[in-house]
């Protein structure tokens, strides 16, 4: 029988909803993300109750999703799992990226509102706890997109409104025109741009900030080697792009370092960079995509094993 752990929670933004700080990202089920090429991959539904189980046995009952991811396959298999299981999850879903391949895109009120109710019948829910913009999108005025959105809330479809891969800039703008309640971005010891302006702007304005690609796309797992060929199916493998920078003899040094430390600490390289990541008290959450149940045992390590702030810092300095 699973033990479940504690996990802190937060109210999120200046909304009355309030969200653990770790959520299981959906991503792969269905899909890999949001790229069309990828449809139907990942996860089949069988698999991805697998994940939804044991997170849920865990103590995890945030799952966090998009319109996009596997092309809807996401949003619908856990709509089907809530109906199997009798659930109810806290929800987050996105939009912005197209559902299939040329499809349509963007933040226009009129696709929002046709992408929003989508979403709620895939899910089989009346309301979505937060609802994220996906992406920045330049051609649709961010008052139309803030607007938009309080009209979701307004109307008691949705309790919380964020957005998702929106720089300082952006946020900044945006939030002149109304205020959000949170922002989705990559972060991690090994991705760190958000650290000199916006993850202090969220702390001044009260968004709360949560962090997807906590380990880099695998990188902080300890499964890419220097000088050793990338594993099958992994995501140097699918989609390298965005991780291409970190092919560096820089990388590989803390890397090495960072493993050297997990084993002193007695738990895992993804266990510590999690942990390194719930130490600062500026990020809300955390998202966590594993696939495969086994891939949730890290977050039971870095609740377990939480990092001093002294200790964190030693951390960050290796990359």
């Amino acid at each position: 029988m699973t033990t479940r752990v504690v996990i802190e929670a937060r109210t999120v933004g200046r909304s009355e909803v309030t969200a653990p700080r770790i959520a299981l990202g959906c991503g792969n089920f269905g899909g890999v993300g949001s790229s069309p090429e990828f449809f139907g991959q990942g996860l089949d539904e069988a698999q991805a109750f697998a994940v939804m189980d044991a997170a849920w046995d865990l103590g995890i009952n945030h799952f966090d999703t998009a319109d996009a991811y596997g092309g809807g396959r996401s949003e619908t298999t856990i709509g089907n799992w809530i109906r199997a299981r009798g659930r109810s999850p806290l929800l987050t879903t996105k939009t912005y990226n197209p559902m299939e391949s040329g499809g349509d895109r963007g933040l226009a009120p009129e696709r929002m509102t046709r992408q929003l109710h989508s979403s709620l019948e895939r899910l089989g829910v009346e309301q979505i706890d937060i609802y994220m913009t996906h992406d920045f999108d330049a051609d649709v005025a961010a008052t139309a997109v803030v607007e938009t959105l309080e009209r979701f809330r307004s109307q008691g479809l949705i309790r919380a409104i964020g957005v998702s891969n929106y720089d300082p800039t952006q946020l900044r703008g945006t939030l002149e025109e109304g205020h959000v309640d949170a922002i989705q971005n990559s972060y991690s010891l090994l991705v760190r741009d958000d650290e000199a302006e916006l993850l202090p702007l969220c702390a001044r304005e009260q968004v709360s900030y949560t962090v997807y690609s906590p380990l880099a796309g695998g990188w902080l797992t300890g499964k890419y080697r220097r000088g050793a060929p990338f594993p099958a199916g992994s995501r140097m493998t699918q989609r390298p792009d965005g991780y291409a920078a970190f092919v560096s003899d820089r990388v590989f040094d803390g890397l090495e370092r960072l493993e050297e430390i997990a084993a002193e600490r007695e738990i895992s390289m993804a266990g510590l960079s999690l942990s390194w990541l719930l130490a600062n008290p500026d990020v809300d959450a955390l998202v966590v995509g594993p696939m495969h149940p086994r891939q949730l045992e890290p977050v039971r390590e870095a609740l377990a094993k939480p990092l001093a702030p002294n200790e964190r810092e030693a951390l960050g300095r290796l990359f």
